[in-house]
């Protein structure tokens, strides 16, 4: 049982490892469910990937559910997170019935007999309506809640308000609100495919595969395909900083089944700089895992232009594997890079601020690795698997034991 938890003491230390079997023997007994819009793409899917198998390695004992639907469906819900993060939404009686009866049947098949239930973002939110509710119900929210739409967030907070607590990324989307809330930064799995170690011949195999050039300073942007990335802003960024070095730019992200806007991005990407060749647009490659760990380890610098962001498990990847991140100001980025010392910081629309951290980087080989094991020291300590264990452990402590 504990055998794969037991890897992780090499990288954490005994006392964590220890302290996270104790906290697990108070809940031996108990079955908890998870509920997400996807087992695939996204930080959401690949925290859940790792710690709800580590969980039952461990003998708690965890369930996963994907909450089904129509495209039409995901478009509503895609409309949703954009207008919680502050986009605009026109939320009309069609969009709502919609939402709602996709929940109503989808309960219609999952019996939840469980002792506890974790909803994460606001797909399967109003899944709390169609049950008799007998056991603790948290909502685990990942996007910036920092300013959201008003008639969105009015709308999904009168079902946020029948949870027993919200759980977020960064004390500054907490709201207003009767129930408990509780901040748990979400973490990176280190021995998962994506962020495990891996040899300089497999990095340039993959790179290679994917056409990117080894004789010029890579620089990349590791995101889903999604407005909230500003791709465009990015390019931007590269054209000025290639005014200084000559480099190569990296886009690759994905396109996932509960984003239907994705392929939009995209495309448009591609329609507009899909004939450059100094920069490579890449989505969905084969063993992605495998290529995103090797990107971000060959890149000299990688950039997170969020406009608004949850928190970036991205920016997190790149500091572990000892590679300085030049990132937006914005969401659950600052948490994880220390202004000057793992990274940059710079307010979304400051292009030549971005441009100038970057060719700063970019000359000074020095800086960089200094700011590379840093950034690996950094979030060893506070953004780790293990740790999040921690935080849920506690946290279902206080509803079951």
């Amino acid at each position: 049982m504990k055998k794969n938890l037991e890897k992780y003491k090499k990288i954490v230390g005994e006392k964590i490892v220890e302290k996270i079997y104790k906290k697990a023997k108070k809940l031996l007994k108990k079955n908890i469910v998870c509920i997400s819009s996807t087992n695939q793409g996204g930080g959401v899917a690949e925290m859940l990937n790792s710690i709800i198998f580590l969980f039952n390695e461990i003998g708690i004992k965890f369930d996963w559910r994907i909450i089904h639907g129509t495209p039409n469906f995901f478009t509503i819900t895609k409309k949703f997170h954009n207008a919680l993060q502050g986009a605009d939404i026109h939320l009309s009686k069609d969009k709502k019935r919609i939402y709602y009866e996709t929940n109503r049947k989808f309960s219609m098949l999952n019996h939840l007999d469980y002792d506890l239930v974790v909803v994460h973002d606001p797909q399967p939110l109003s899944l709390i309506d169609f049950y008799k509710k007998k056991q603790p119900w948290i909502f685990r929210c990942h996007v910036d809640l920092s300013n959201p739409n008003l008639e969105a967030w009015n709308y999904l907070r009168h079902f946020i308000l029948k949870y027993d607590e919200l759980v977020i990324s960064t004390e500054e989307y907490k709201k207003n609100l009767s129930i408990p809330q509780t901040v748990i930064h979400p973490a990176i799995d280190p021995l998962s495919q994506k962020n495990c170690q891996v040899q300089k011949k497999t990095i340039k195999k993959y790179l290679s595969k994917n056409g990117i050039d080894f004789k010029k300073p890579i620089i990349s942007q590791i995101s889903r395909y999604d407005k909230w990335k500003d791709a465009e802003g990015v390019i931007k960024i590269f054209e000025r900083v290639k005014k200084e070095v000559d480099c190569q730019l990296v886009l690759l992200g994905n396109i996932a089944s509960d984003d239907p806007e994705s392929i939009d991005v995209y495309t448009e990407i591609v329609r507009k700089f899909g004939n450059r060749k100094d920069i490579k647009i890449l989505v969905n490659v084969n063993a992605n895992d495998l290529v995103v760990n090797c990107l971000q380890r060959k890149s000299a610098v990688i950039i997170q232009k969020s406009l608004k962001e949850g928190f970036a498990l991205t920016v997190s990847e790149a500091l572990y594997k000892e590679t300085p991140v030049v990132a937006s100001n914005v969401g659950g980025i600052p948490l994880q890079i220390i202004h000057g010392e793992n990274g940059f910081l710079h307010e979304p629309n400051d292009i030549n601020g971005f441009a100038e951290s970057i060719v700063t980087l970019l000359k000074d080989d020095k800086l960089r690795k200094k700011m590379g094991k840093n950034g690996k020291e950094y979030i060893k300590k506070n953004f780790l698997i293990t740790r999040l264990m921690l935080d849920w452990l506690d946290l279902f402590e206080k509803y079951l034991c």
